[in-house]
């Protein structure tokens, strides 16, 4: 079984950085790798970013490509996102998620064993 516990999430101001892990415990090597979503109040749940576990395969969605960075430690099972030049409109509940496609796909069915979530809010 895996588990993944996502951490680092709160209140920043826009413009502000965050840093987001995703620890994870169980069979997660069986996976190809890892990724993060995010889901605001009414809103559908929106790929964020995408890492295998061999960092050959990174992917970004438009609306954070070149302000976050998804990176991680396999020594320590964990999977980072840095959130820099925050946006208002990235306020939402992020969530990690074993991606258990090769592909580095943005479909959320190929993601499985979700963690409960973590809150970013960002002011203006």
């Amino acid at each position: 079984q895996v588990q993944l516990v996502e951490s680092g999430g709160g209140l920043v101001q826009a413009g502000g950085s965050l840093r987001l892990s995703c620890a994870a415990s169980g069979r997660i090597f069986s996976w190809y790798g890892l990724g993060w979503f995010r889901q605001a109040p009414g809103k559908e749940r929106e790929f964020v970013a995408t890492t295998s576990w061999s960092g050959g395969s990174t992917y970004y969605g438009d609306s954070v490509k070149g302000r976050f960075t998804i990176s991680r430690d396999n020594a320590k099972n964990t999977v980072y996102l840095q959130m820099n030049r925050l946006k208002p409109e990235d306020t939402a509940v992020y969530y990690c998620a074993v991606r258990t496609s090769s592909l580095a796909t943005i479909a959320t069915t190929m993601y499985g064993y979700w963690g409960q979530g973590t809150q970013v809010t960002v002011s203006s």
